[in-house]
């Protein structure tokens, strides 16, 4: 068994709220730099970036998971982490089919596609700052279907929190991990009964690797961290 070291939520430049400076070579320059084991590229409602933070991480050590911070209809944030592209791209054809709305880049900022080097590709024009029309069951139920991971994004804060659009967790959802964003607040959390977790939702490079988390377990996989949420064989989350 071996520990990694894990942030799972980072956004790049795609993500209207984030640094242009957030480009797939730098987040993973920073990521090394403060001695991540493990990243998740979770931007707003897309996954456009995630192929190119994988390849300009690969011969640097480092795991990439790919994923969408996806926003529900209730305005809250459930990060979505995938093993394969394949089914990121399935999750990705699911939020734009129930994402509306095109992006004022002078009201929200631009939403940059950026490639291994560092080099403007595009810009995508939908609106990724908005809210699908799928409900959190919805969401969860659809990320689980492609074998995914599903996480409530910052439980703890006033704004896309399941606990400040509903003040509770919905009986019977099945989420795999409650993010909290302040390390002092996760106590607060313990008696809902979900395994917690905590990382940077680095929008800059200076943020990246600030809360993180550590997987005791054999190897990176989506299938080791489910057994480490729940304290199988061996595996284990701690903080």
């Amino acid at each position: 068994m071996r520990t990694f070291k894990a942030d799972l939520h980072i956004h790049t430049c795609l993500s209207p709220c984030a640094e242009l400076e957030m480009s797939p070579r730098n987040i993973v320059k920073g990521a090394k730099k403060c001695g991540l084991d493990v990243i998740g590229i979770c931007d707003h409602n897309s996954g456009e970036n995630v192929p190119y933070v994988a390849i300009a991480a690969k011969n640097a050590g480092l795991n990439v998971l790919g994923g969408i911070e996806v926003c529900t209809r209730e305005e809250v944030h459930i990060l979505a982490l995938f093993s394969t592209s394949e089914d990121l791209l399935a999750m990705q054809k699911i939020v734009n089919d129930h994402l509306f709305g095109t992006n004022d880049e002078k009201l929200y900022g631009d939403q940059v596609v950026v490639n291994e080097n560092n080099e403007v590709i595009g810009f995508n024009k939908k609106l990724l700052i908005g809210a699908t029309d799928l409900s959190i069951e919805e969401i969860v139920n659809k990320i689980h279907d492609l074998n995914g991971v599903a996480i409530a994004a910052h439980i703890d804060r006033d704004s896309f929190s399941i606990i400040s659009q509903l003040g509770f967790v919905p009986e019977g959802l099945q989420i795999d991990a409650l993010e909290v964003s302040k390390k002092d607040k996760i106590e607060n959390f313990k008696d809902l009964g979900f395994p917690l977790v905590t990382f940077s939702d680095a929008h800059c490079l200076n943020r990246i690797g600030k809360r993180f988390t550590n997987f005791s377990m054999k190897q990176v996989s989506l299938e080791e961290m489910r057994k480490s949420f729940l304290e199988e064989d061996g595996r284990k989350v701690f903080i």
